[in-house]
Order: structure tokens, then sequence, then C-alpha cells
């Protein structure tokens, strides 16, 4: 093992990475609130985890999507458990993003040289709302379908364009199997990986500028 790792050291010097990710100065005003972006990221990390276990079981059409919810929360072995760690962790992510943004103000986080990690910040606060508006449709039940008709009949508004861009949401004039399908895409393959883009630029700010000072 020991020529292994030479030989990886080498080529990749692991041991200055190690050294480097682990002796990162942290500020002593550093406190219990300071962690709670880190609880948004695990959170996360639960969410991709379970959500992918669901999608060997979840059919995204409008005639199969609700039986096969039914079919996690009853046939398969801890589905029931899988989905419920699954909702209650993006309750967890909603709420500790809330407090995580509060806590950043209340500090100034978001000064001066900081400005681009907030915006960063701002943009996975829009993706969150986002995981949990496409996320509530894909049972496709009454709350599911009234919600997505709600949500997708908000932009009709907007004059000129609004017409537009609620068939471009909707995927037609209609709520119905297309919509389900970009709700479908947009939850389990766009958001997650804009969140993991946004997430990695986030934290290489952070590590590049480091924790704010106190107020």
């Amino acid at each position: 093992m020991g020529k292994v790792y030479d030989w990886f050291e080498e080529r990749l010097e692991i041991q200055a990475i190690a050294d480097d990710i682990t002796s990162k100065y942290v500020p002593p005003h550093v406190n219990i609130f300071y962690c709670i972006g880190g609880i948004v990221f695990t959170s996360f990390l639960i969410q991709v985890a379970s959500g992918f276990a669901m999608t060997f079981y979840y059919r995204p059409t409008v005639a199969e999507a609700f039986s096969s919810v039914e079919y996690i929360m009853t046939d398969v072995n801890f589905g029931w458990l899988i989905r419920s760690i699954h909702r209650w962790s993006a309750s967890m992510m909603v709420l500790m993003l809330i407090l995580h943004m509060f806590r950043v103000y209340l500090t100034g986080g978001f000064k001066k040289p900081r400005e681009l990690t907030w915006v960063t910040g701002v943009i996975l606060a829009v993706l969150t709302v986002s995981f949990g508006v496409t996320g509530y449709s894909l049972p496709w039940d009454q709350i599911g379908y009234w919600a997505v008709k709600i949500v997708t009949g908000v932009p009709e508004a907007i004059p000129v364009v609004g017409a537009s861009i609620v068939e471009l949401l909707r995927g037609g004039v209609s709520v119905g199997q297309s919509t389900l399908t970009r709700f479908y895409s947009l939850h389990t393959f766009v958001l997650p990986l804009l969140t993991a883009v946004f997430m990695l630029m986030h934290f290489l700010m952070i590590r590049k500028q480091g924790i704010s000072g106190p107020l």
C-alpha cells in the first residue's frame, strides 16, 4: 500500500492537499451558528441519495405516478422510510437555508469582498425553492396537480410574454404529461446539476476569502 500511495503522492501531491484542507485558520469568533450552512449541504446530500433511490421505482407518467409512489410507500423494502427521509430532509434544507441566510446577513457576511459569495447563495436559495415546487408535483395527486396549475399560471399576468412563459413551463396550453415530464427532468437532473455547480463555486469562494469577521 505504501508504494501505491507514494506513486499517487508523487503525481498528485495528496499530502499537500490534505494539509491545506486540515490547516485552514478558523477565527475564534466562529460558533455553532456558522455550521448551519454545513447542515444545508448535508441535507442536500441526503436529498440526492434518497431521491436517487426512489428513481428506481418512480414512474413519471400521469397514469402511473401516483400508483408508483404508493408502491414505494407500501411494497418497496424501507421505501416508506426513504421517501420520509427525502421529505424531512427537504424541510430541513429549507429551514436551515433560511437560518443560514439570516446569520450571514446579520453578521455582515455579504459585504466586500464577499459579494459574489452572497450572490451564489441567493441563487442557491432560488434553486432550493425550485426543488420544492417541482418535487411537490411528482406524486401527481390532487395537491400536486393544482399546485402546478397555480404556480405555472402565475406568469400569465406578465404582459406580452406571459402566455408564452406559461406554455413553456407546462409544455403546452394545459397541465398534463408534458408538464410532469418537464418538472421531473428539472427535479432530478437540471436542478441538482446547477445546485452542485453553484455549491462548488460557493465553497471555493469561502475557501479563498475565509470566514467573515465579527461585526
